[in-house]
């Protein structure tokens, strides 16, 4: 096989991030915007050793699972991978792709994983927005996304992921930049003032935060931005700047100035009400989160006496939620106005048996112990890269009897789990949850709890009569990196 060879193939799965899988003399191809069933001619691209990219020049039988694309950026942006096929096959490759994992990177098989849950709204579900401005060939101000593995801005004026709402404030912010000459970022000099728009929306209240990301420290007329985007969207709680100066792929700075409102809007999530500012983490669907942190509740199946641990806790949303059923919450988390914020959230809920900290986990962990006495649970909720071996060994030395891991990224959640599942915990429960619906992201809660040591059982291996060769078999961490 040779780059530009046209060759027939199958398609006999497709993978998390939406490309085909076809094989072809014993090599595995990969090929975008394919569904299971499809046969297709295909054109290759790129060869490796053992696997192939190309792209589709033409269908020549389609596969049932396809549908008509709703999106006229689809093929180009970089968000969605999932809009050519049906919502239900959608939710069979997420559902696949974390038993996978659990399978080859945490060497666990024959799991009994819940089915996924699915959203009921698969269309502007995402309360965040993150949108790149630039110039185009023509030195016209558009906004959209990146496109795959590039930071070339697809135009896209209708996403279907957002809040209609979005667009609208989007084109009023690019038609105040027009009139008054506001020069869109340049990524490649680092010149230019406005970056990014940057919008949140709080599902409960209604509420709307504007942020500019800009590469200074201010913005000419923005008294007319205020009354223009004010005078049009009553619902708009919040007008602040995100100063970023640094060439960088960074998005947010440090640095944030109020220019109307207050720093943040407010959110209610399971009852609970929320402060969201702009550094803050907060899960981007309202709906499946709520869901997703009764299930979590459930798994732990709280009582009063219990002391609970929440890592990674931005703004306390998790923990929060359950402090009400049981004795004693600590958080903690190295941004600090998401403590802020968490500390702020636990005054306006009235809850009085919370307390959080700014710090590594790690570093902190002497304070933790003196603080917190007998911790029984511990919550994680890490980034995509997992949790690093200084965590899990801060962990083990807490020695919780559960511990809820909430996961967006099923192969490091996997590889952890091996090293937990080694050092003295059981699997209890996995539950996949669909909280990122046409992208390919999906999110996933379980529950480990610990081994009991009052029963042992003798066994004595003869390893000369093992069969070993299956280790080879088994994913490295290299192997782990390449989906992740």
């Amino acid at each position: 096989m040779e780059k530009n060879d046209l060759i027939e193939v199958l398609i006999e799965d497709v993978s998390l991030d939406g490309k085909g899988i076809a094989r072809y003399n014993g090599i595995v191809i990969f090929v975008p915007f394919a569904a299971v069933g499809d046969k297709l001619i295909v054109k290759i691209l790129k060869v490796k050793k053992d696997y192939a990219f190309g792209k589709t020049e033409k269908i020549l039988k389609k596969s049932l699972h396809r549908i008509n694309v709703d999106c006229d950026s689809y093929y180009k942006c970089g968000g969605c991978v999932f809009r050519h096929i049906s919502y239900d096959e959608e939710l069979r490759i997420k559902s696949k792709f974390v038993k996978d994992s659990l399978n080859k990177f945490a060497g666990i098989t024959n799991f009994n994983v819940s089915d996924i849950i699915g959203a009921k709204d698969i269309n502007h579900y995402r309360n965040k927005a993150q949108v790149p401005v630039r110039y185009n060939r023509d030195q016209k101000i558009i906004s959209g996304f990146f496109s795959p593995h590039s930071h070339n801005v697809v135009e896209c004026l209708d996403c279907k992921l957002h809040p209609k709402e979005f667009d609208k404030i989007i084109f009023e912010i690019k038609k105040w930049m027009q009139f008054y000459k506001i020069v869109p970022y340049d990524e490649t000099a680092n010149t230019g003032l406005l970056r990014h728009i940057y919008l949140r929306y709080a599902k409960s209240t209604n509420e709307i935060m504007v942020c500019l990301v800009i590469n200074g420290e201010s913005i000419p007329c923005k008294d007319i931005l205020v009354r223009n985007l004010t005078g049009k969207f009553e619902n708009i709680k919040s007008i602040c700047l995100n100063i970023n100066r640094k060439s960088t792929n960074v998005i947010l700075g440090d640095k944030n100035k109020v220019l109307f409102g207050e720093d943040f809007i407010q959110d209610i999530l399971c009852d609970t009400r929320f402060n969201i500012s702009p550094l803050s983490f907060y899960q981007i669907n309202h709906d499946q989160t709520e869901i997703m942190y009764d299930i979590a509740k459930n798994m732990l199946n709280l009582k009063n006496t219990d002391n609970v641990l929440d890592l990674y806790c931005g703004i306390g949303t998790i923990g929060l939620t359950m402090a009400l059923d049981i004795n004693k919450l600590l958080g903690i988390e190295v941004i600090k106005q998401a403590v802020e914020n968490a500390i702020k959230n636990s005054e306006i809920n009235n809850i009085r048996n919370s307390d959080f900290i700014c710090g590594d986990v790690v570093e902190e962990i002497d304070y933790i112990s003196s603080y917190i006495k007998n911790v029984n649970t511990i919550i994680i909720d890490p980034p995509r890269k997992g949790c690093d071996g200084r965590l899990i060994d801060t962990i083990m030395k807490i020695s919780p009897e559960k511990i809820l891991y909430i996961s967006c990224n099923p192969c490091t959640w996997a590889r952890d789990l091996k090293i937990l599942c080694k050092q003295s915990y059981n699997l209890r429960s996995v539950v996949p949850i669909d909280l990122f619906p046409r992208t390919g992201h999906v999110e996933v809660v379980c529950l480990l709890s610990k081994l009991k040591s009052d029963k042992h059982i003798n066994v004595e291996l003869e390893m000369d009569k093992l069969d070993l060769t299956a280790e080879k078999s088994k994913a490295t961490y290299a192997d782990i990196e390449k989906l992740c």
